[in-house]
């Protein structure tokens, strides 16, 4: 990435003696009118805070950084001139963020009154915590996942079978969510989502910004994952709650016929899958795909000589879904390699 790609602000503030109390990150692609509603429930719960709030855009066409620097102008905005992916994207604001902690949250999250003072509380009585999480909701107020386990072959097998959502209660089944666990009480566990995120400067420092390998998704789960490495604990804190959008939306996600746009959502999802199991699982990268494609397999042959319309149509999704993993094996060099962004 060259520095002409990315237009920085124009005075960035100096180093400070008393460094703000937060900087909070946020990273955009035409997200204009949900932006502006997450900026304003930042600034609302800012109150009483010293906070920089940095807005990276990713290239947006819908004027998303005209209405920040129109509407807000206290708001540093940082351009760049191709989507960075969130990762990078967030890295480009954390190289000059200048807060004791830094806050990673969507530009379709929106925090709950309360939210922020509380996640900086939590990180001031708990000194060895690198990172911590929230309790996400949508805006019914509907729980969406916030704590997780790391990726297994056996964990990705148990969800992908549905055996998750089946038995969400039994600890084995219901691990990679933590849905046997109760919502409300905190707890260390491997990583929480990245649409919220409080981080210790000091940790980042030690494990190193967002992997840029990743475009979109795993970037948190590699992130988390190299924080337990170093022995620096990760922490679900469910007082801490923000509305995300985002999540609720993707659980309406449930049409079988692909989009070109859904297709290439999972093509990068899948393309991230296999960075992240050969990074972190070496060899095992190849069992998980295998694992992938085959219950893929089983489904087209289950529905292949059915007569029913909607298994017919089921049949031909997940004959793209195969498709599709042979295309992120091949663009990934069998998760070796990160194409170049934007994907």
């Amino acid at each position: 990435m060259s520095a002409a790609q990315v237009e920085m602000p124009r005075e960035t503030p100096p180093v400070e003696d008393n460094p703000p109390d937060v900087s909070v990150i946020i990273v955009s692609f035409n997200t204009r009118e949900v932006l502006r509603q997450c900026l304003q429930s930042v600034l609302d719960d800012a109150d009483g805070l010293t906070a920089e709030i940095l807005v990276v855009d990713n290239a947006s066409t819908d004027g998303s950084p005209e209405m920040v620097e129109q509407d807000f102008p206290q708001i540093v905005v940082i351009r760049s001139e191709i989507n960075l992916g969130f990762g990078e994207g967030n890295n480009v604001a954390l190289r000059i963020a200048r807060g004791r902690y830094f806050v990673l949250l969507n530009s379709d999250a929106f925090f709950v009154k309360g939210a922020l003072p509380l996640a900086i509380r939590h990180m001031d009585e708990n000194p060895s915590v690198g990172l911590g999480g929230c309790r996400l909701i949508g805006r019914d107020g509907d729980s969406q996942p916030s704590s997780r386990c790391f990726h297994t072959v056996v964990g990705d097998l148990i969800v992908l079978t549905g055996l998750a959502a089946k038995f969400p209660k039994s600890k084995f089944f219901g691990r990679f969510d933590r849905t046997w666990a109760d919502e409300h009480q905190p707890a260390p566990v491997d990583w929480v989502p990245g649409a919220f995120t409080i981080l210790r400067p000091s940790a980042l420092k030690k494990v190193g910004y967002f992997d840029p390998a990743f475009f979109l998704y795993y970037e948190e789960v590699d992130l988390c994952h190299r924080m337990k490495n170093a022995g620096i604990p990760v922490w679900y804190w469910p007082d801490i709650v923000v509305v995300h959008i985002g999540g609720e939306s993707s659980r309406q996600l449930t049409a079988l016929e692909f989009s070109s746009h859904a297709a290439q959502v999972v093509l990068w999802r899948m393309r991230s899958t296999l960075l992240y199991y050969r990074k972190h699982h070496g060899w095992r990268v190849r069992l998980a795909k295998w694992m992938e494609q085959t219950l893929y397999q089983v489904t087209v042959l289950r529905n292949h000589f059915s007569g029913d319309p909607e298994r017919r149509l089921r049949e031909r999704h997940h004959r793209v879904m195969i498709e599709l993993m042979d295309q992120a094996w091949k663009d990934t060099n069998g998760g070796r390699d990160s194409p170049p962004r934007p994907w």
